[in-house]
């Protein structure tokens, strides 16, 4: 994935972000992981700001998560965010829905 493709996927990052905190707590390095599973590399620097900014509109809430000598910020989606969630899956699957269909593009 290019710098380019990055832009062009950014929002689809945000969901499957918001999607996943939706089922658990989630924090920096898994979701990286968990993106990269999917061929999205997304470095920390690119990361982080997103993550922070899904809290700064309210769509997360972290707190830190203290064991030993560690402690690590996890994320947990807000009822704000779970409510864009849900707006965003019926968006996204009248326009993926579309884009789908069999006779919309020929290959």
């Amino acid at each position: 994935m290019t710098t380019d493709d990055t832009a062009l996927y950014s929002g689809l990052i945000r969901l499957h972000i918001l999607h996943h905190s939706a089922e658990r707590f989630i924090y920096g390095s898994w979701i990286a992981e968990e993106l990269a599973r999917h061929g999205y590399k997304v470095s920390a620097g690119t990361l982080y700001p997103v993550l922070h900014g899904l809290e700064r509109k309210g769509y997360l809430r972290s707190s830190t998560q203290r064991s030993g000598r560690w402690s690590r910020r996890v994320y947990r989606l807000t009822p704000l965010g779970r409510k864009a969630l849900r707006t965003a899956r019926k968006r996204v699957q009248e326009l993926f829905g579309e884009m789908f269909q069999t006779s919309a593009v020929p290959t």
